[in-house]
């Protein structure tokens, strides 16, 4: 594609405001979404095609929520209507003098269209409605973690969300609750994206979207969010073997007064830390952290509204998950089989990743007390599209194939075993 039939107009405009192309799309959804009721389907190659030029008159539905984001029409953008030239490729010539004047064209149109943005801007009012369109993007995000967990995809998504959410404070006028709520939004999908990284194993891109988390929850001053993302990072530290940072996280998490208020979260706070308890060895401490998750949990009102992250939580199958690993570390191996029968019993269907993790670590608690043919044919229950390719699970898998031979090298157990994972591959 020629350099000049780019649109130099829409680029500039992005880069003026910030979005990325991935931001810009997803705040072009949140537009159609406004104003059809239907989400708009673009992404980041979607805007690609818009500045290359590939696409120069996108449709109809698609320029109206051009314009409802920017606040100019779609031919102030760079947009060419279909049958039309454009002017300013007819001003260019290829020499040094031409170069000049191309810029000082596309000046004149940013200058020109500056003030028209302002006044659209101006006019118009964010409200609670636009945060609750966020949420709901927000709620199909957690929703493809469940299912899928750890993948780029979800992580570039959530990232691009929070931008979209930040990009709003920009779009007019808004009440100090708004603005706290654009706040948390952007706080809570950038947390969906620092847990999507430490799920893929991704820890240095996971400490990136934690600082840019956390400084958008001090913004909000939304407890639930702060609990979510200091909560991620005790995970993320027991996850790379840091205990003691794991632990100090936790901690953050647990004294926040949101705990006090509502034991739904203490309890989760002291499951994840008997996790990391557990990691540090120490046995009466997790005894001690998971009495106390499991009191929180009985105290907890049903009835209260939640953030949709807390679901697991709420029917009790995230604190036998906490158990479960807590116990693993350990070594008490007949305990953690009993809290990963009671956490598989629980999690909803949708939940593939963290099934998958389970019935691992309840391989794991088998294979632990010697019983060699169940833990293998419970190992064999995992979906071998998540045995083969989630960045937790398959090293888990690879880990218990090492167990397995190191215990009982020539079972039929172990042999069965090796064929069955000949048929596809282990990722670490």
């Amino acid at each position: 594609m020629d350099d000049t039939t780019r649109n130099t107009v829409l680029e500039a405009w992005m880069k003026e405001h910030g979005y990325s192309s991935n931001a810009f799309a997803e705040a072009v959804n949140l537009a159609s979404e406004r104003l059809t009721g239907h989400a708009g389907g673009h992404d980041g190659a979607s805007v690609r095609d818009w500045k290359s030029g590939r696409v120069r008159w996108p449709k109809t539905a698609t320029r109206r929520a051009l314009e409802d984001v920017t606040g100019l029409p779609a031919t102030a953008l760079g947009f060419v209507p279909r049958g039309r030239t454009p002017s300013v490729p007819a001003l260019l010539q290829k020499d040094s003098d031409s170069m000049k004047r191309r810029s000082l064209v596309g000046g004149i149109a940013l200058a020109a269209a500056a003030p028209a943005a302002l006044r659209a801007a101006s006019g118009r009012r964010i409200g609670m409605s636009d945060i609750d369109r966020l949420y709901k993007r927000f709620a199909e995000i957690i929703a493809r973690d469940h299912q899928h967990g750890g993948q780029l995809v979800v992580e570039q998504q959530a990232a691009a969300l929070a931008d979209a959410a930040l990009n709003l404070q920009n779009a007019g006028g808004a009440t100090q609750r708004v603005r706290s709520g654009l706040y948390a939004a952007a706080a809570a999908f950038r947390s969906s994206a620092m847990w999507a990284a430490i799920d893929g194993r991704r820890y240095d891109d996971a400490k990136l979207h934690m600082r840019e988390a956390q400084s958008l929850a001090e913004l909000s001053g939304d407890q639930a969010i702060k609990f979510r993302i200091w909560s991620h990072a005790g995970t993320m530290y027991r996850h790379v073997g840091r205990a003691v940072d794991a632990l100090a996280a936790n901690d953050v998490a647990c004294n926040l007064h949101i705990t006090r208020r509502d034991p739904l979260f203490a309890c989760l706070g002291h499951a994840r830390q008997a996790a990391s308890l557990g990691l540090a060895r120490d046995t009466a401490g997790v005894q001690r952290a998971l009495g106390r998750a499991q009191d929180a949990w009985e105290r907890a009102d049903r009835s209260l509204v939640r953030p949709v992250w807390m679901t697991a939580v709420l029917d009790g199958a995230e604190l036998e998950t906490l158990a479960v690993a807590a116990h693993l570390r350990l070594g008490n191996f007949e305990k953690a089989e009993m809290h990963a029968h009671r956490s598989l019993a629980l999690l909803h269907p949708r939940m593939r990743r963290d099934r998958a993790l389970n019935t691992v670590r309840l391989a794991a608690a088998q294979l632990g007390q010697g019983d060699i043919e169940p833990a293998v044919a419970t190992a064999m229950k995992v979906p071998s599209d998540i045995a083969g390719r989630h960045a937790r699970v398959a090293p888990m898998l690879q880990g218990f194939g090492t167990a397995l031979r190191a215990t009982a090298a020539d079972s039929s157990g172990a042999r069965d075993w090796a064929e069955h994972t000949a048929t596809w591959s282990i990722a670490v």
